[in-house]
């Protein structure tokens, strides 16, 4: 998807009808009762629970995910961020009371959780489900009117969500918006009241360059290269297995995917040897070696790094273009100005680097943009606790890889060029309300030594005051 917000695009007549209905509508406070946004959560629930084959089906068409994994990546995913939204929603809603300073008092203060308004969802195509429903679950969550913008890219699930959602969902208050680029473009040009997009670091620019003309607050999931440092002392075997289940997930086609190891000089060869046989036991019952890629221009593009690399493949390597599946490929030591070490990867394609220290890969990582995720292995808590504190990462897993996106209580989201605010749990529900701040005053006692005109006595006792 590319939007220039420069150019002038043609008008998208469903984008510029979408936006006034749903104004209406969130005036109306259609969308504010906690009832209201629970049964929105219940029906999430059931829309996975229900619709789980659908679902699965249109990933295997857009994708060619197994249904297993169109299960773990985007259906449990979506009814746990939906279940845990709902059994502790009314909890986030309740105000927030605060201490006033002695000059405000009598009075009381509160912080209350306001909806924002109209909410744009922009869905990608690598999990379009789950990373369209879950930033849904924040918005209906917080009490806002919502439209989800699901990828082109997978139109079998992009028309299934629109199927789907106006069924369980309440039409008048949640709509879906089918399209391309120029549908998109035309939807942030209407001025919503926050844009939610999950995508690459050059579209998020470029999401946010078109949010600027109406100033439209925009939180941003994008992406990076990933790190794993591997130390001397972690269980060679486990991060191994953990690193390549993660990698071979979607065909390596996952934000958070591992995108490249530095290993400690010491165990790099065994570690190696390590992922080239998990990922053969991963693949054993698999008929074709190669694994699909979205699209042609995806296949040419991660075909183009392993044809490109400086390094040593010690397995796969070999690519399909009548099927556009890339086998699985390992590669050693590449130059780190190889293209394969330049932008983030998103395909089945995992360098090995060895580092002489902790130090070193420390200086490596971050001599480059900050990541969306850091993973680190190593059966040293202290150690573990250094290199998270050391290196700058949207988040943080120490001797696993990607499991933080599976847990509603901690916040998702990138920093710096990974991305730009976060959700999940209650960190989406506040990300999509107005933290508003509430001071209520009695009208007795009214001091008139606050008005003008001001006696010097009336100063004395201001400035001790206030």
């Amino acid at each position: 998807m590319t939007i220039n917000a420069l150019t002038p695009r043609p008008v998208d007549d469903r984008a510029e009808a979408v936006l006034p209905g749903l104004r209406q509508m969130f005036s109306m406070g259609r969308t504010k009762p906690l009832q209201w946004r629970l049964d929105q959560l219940s029906a999430i629930e059931a829309m996975c629970d229900e619709q789980e084959p659908a679902i699965a089906q249109a990933l295997a068409e857009d994708l060619g995910r197994p249904p297993v994994e169109a299960w773990l990546g985007d259906i449990a995913s979506t009814k746990g961020e939906a279940a845990y939204a709902r059994k502790h929603l009314k909890k986030w809603m309740r105000p927030s009371r605060r201490p006033l300073p002695m000059a405000q008092l009598p009075g009381r203060g509160w912080v209350q959780y306001d909806p924002l308004g109209v909410v744009l969802v922009i869905g990608p195509w690598n999990y379009p489900f789950y990373l369209s429903m879950a930033p849904l679950v924040a918005a209906v969550a917080a009490g806002n009117c919502a439209v989800l913008k699901p990828s082109e890219l997978a139109p079998a699930t992009s028309a299934l969500l629109a199927e789907l959602v106006p069924k369980y969902l309440d039409a008048q208050a949640v709509q879906v918006v089918e399209g391309d680029a120029n549908t998109t473009q035309s939807l942030i040009a209407q001025g919503f009241d926050h844009v939610l997009f999950t995508g690459g670091t050059e579209i998020g620019r470029k999401i946010m360059a078109a949010a600027a003309p109406t100033l439209t607050p925009v939180t941003l999931e994008l992406g990076g290269k990933s790190p794993v440092i591997v130390t001397a002392d972690a269980d060679l075997d486990v991060a191994a297995r953990r690193v390549a289940w993660v990698k071979l997930l979607n065909s390596g086609q996952t934000c958070i995917a591992p995108d490249y190891v530095l290993a400690d000089r010491a165990v790099v060869d065994t570690f190696t040897e390590k992922v080239v046989e998990s990922i053969a036991a991963f693949r054993s019952e698999e008929s074709d070696k190669g694994q699909r890629i979205v699209n042609q221009r995806q296949f040419d593009r991660i075909s183009g790094l392993i044809q490109a690399t400086t390094g040593r493949i010690v397995t796969g390597g070999g690519t399909d273009v009548s099927t556009l599946a890339v086998d699985p490929t390992v590669i050693r030591d590449p130059s780190p100005t190889d293209p394969v070490m330049a932008d983030e990867i998103f395909g089945p394609i995992l360098p090995i680097l060895a580092v002489d220290s902790t130090d070193a890969a420390v200086q490596f990582v971050n001599s480059r943009p900050k990541p969306l995720a850091l993973y680190v292995f190593t059966n040293s808590q202290r150690l573990g606790r250094e290199l998270v504190d050391a290196i700058p990462s949207g988040g943080a897993v120490i001797n696993h890889v990607a499991m933080h996106c599976l847990v509603p209580q901690l916040p998702f989201g990138g920093v710096g060029a990974s991305g730009m605010g976060q959700y999940h749990g209650r960190w989406g529900f506040e990300a999509l309300s107005h933290r508003r701040a509430v001071l209520a005053k009695t009208a007795k006692p009214d001091l008139k030594l606050t008005y003008p005109p001001y006696t010097d006595r009336a100063i004395k006792i201001m400035r001790k005051v206030f």
